[in-house]
């Protein structure tokens, strides 16, 4: 994807890109599967939930259980509000990269989880004077990989989404940023590395890597 416009923001994915919690929202649909004897193993998870859209769907209809979708993910939430209530590292880097582009760019958290989910994580990690936005799973109407979270950033942000570049770790991330029009940055994690990334502006092997040279190449600011 090229464009002329000049890139003014970045918009960080949150699970698995700027904090390490993929797993713990393994464990807690773990903790409610378990309840009607089902357990979900790490690598299914990786195919069913983190790789695609509908996992909660894709559980009750594979372990026909008694309760729907939407139940199901409103327990789950409850159980990863618990878990994360006893804090969530941040994936490597991720401070120091907030840090080094905050002076030059507008930054922004664009995540498929709750704004509760969202503060609970950040809020301690003291990252939120480090970023412009945070766009949760109520600012917006479909879920990645829907354009529309992007879309949302982009608007809270006061840019085209074209200005944005967005950074993310899955293939559904992807696709909905490039929807947008936003060149994309992925940097893989553990659970995703062996994914298809194709149409991705670059790919990083973690933040570290996403630097002001790096984004002046995609346009951004002097």
């Amino acid at each position: 994807m090229s464009s002329d416009e000049p890139i003014v923001a970045v918009c960080f994915d949150l699970d698995g890109t700027l904090v390490d919690s993929e797993r713990l929202q393994w464990q807690a649909y773990r903790r409610v599967l378990a309840e009607h004897g089902v357990d979900i193993g790490l690598d299914e998870y990786r195919q069913h939930f983190v790789a695609v859209a509908g996992g909660a769907e894709y559980a009750c209809r594979r372990y026909r259980l008694p309760i729907d979708a939407v139940t199901l993910r409103g327990r789950k939430a409850a159980a990863y509000g618990e878990l994360i209530a006893g804090g969530v590292p941040p994936m490597p880097g991720a401070r120091a990269c907030l840090e080094r582009l905050h002076e030059g760019w507008r930054l922004a958290v664009v995540t498929n989880s709750t704004r509760a989910e969202a503060t609970a994580i950040l809020q301690p990690m003291g990252f939120a004077s480090l970023l412009h936005a945070v766009v949760a799973r109520e600012d917006y109407a479909a879920a990645k990989p829907a354009p529309d979270a992007y879309l949302a950033a982009a608007a809270a942000l006061g840019c085209p989404a074209r200005a944005c570049v967005a950074v993310e770790d899955t293939p559904r991330g992807l696709v909905a940023a490039r929807a947008a029009g936003m060149r994309v940055v992925v940097v893989p994690g553990e659970l995703t590395a062996d994914r298809d990334f194709s149409g991705a502006w670059r790919r990083l092997p973690s933040l570290d890597a996403l630097t002001p040279v790096l984004l002046r190449e995609a346009g951004g600011p002097s």
